[in-house]
């Protein structure tokens, strides 16, 4: 499973024109799922990303993870999940991306779904995109700071 990680001031998905998932403040977070990935590939991306500790203390130093984060109560802080199954597209060969690794439709819904369970089991507001739609995903990110998480430890 592959996530990329972005800090982001607000981020918003939209679906045939309407908004279904949204942060203020927080992470978006893509997901790929790969054939073979389980539920210790869900553990791993899913505390990798709760815990990053990619937004700044009081001396302005990348050390909290989300969870830490103060802010207005009205703020809504959390994770803005959205699959994307071209994280596991191969560019080594031609021009085409090869999508042979992503794992089938239905086991990476099921993952997919697993991994926002899992984050929101684990106290932390999770937003999210429909799986497999076309969607529109905005976002201001802030630094930038982008990360990359893969549970099988290839970069």
């Amino acid at each position: 499973m592959r996530a990329v990680i972005q800090r982001v001031r607000a981020a918003s998905v939209r679906v045939e024109g309407r908004c279904v998932g949204s942060v203020d403040r927080g992470l978006l977070v893509y997901i790929g799922v790969e054939k073979g990935d389980d539920e210790a590939d869900v553990a791993y991306v899913g505390s990798k990303c709760a815990g990053a500790r990619v937004f700044p203390d009081a001396h302005g130093r990348m050390n909290l993870p989300l969870s830490d984060l103060s802010g207005p109560t009205d703020e809504r802080r959390g994770i803005l999940a959205v699959s994307q199954f071209t994280l596991h597209g191969d560019m080594r060969k031609g021009r085409r991306p090869s999508l042979a690794a992503a794992a089938e439709p239905r086991a990476a819904e099921g993952l997919y779904e697993a991994l926002v369970r899992w984050w929101r089991n684990n106290g932390l507001l999770v937003e999210t995109g429909v799986f497999g739609a076309h969607m529109d995903v905005a976002a201001i990110n802030d630094g930038p700071v982008t990360l990359l998480v893969d549970s099988r430890r290839l970069f």
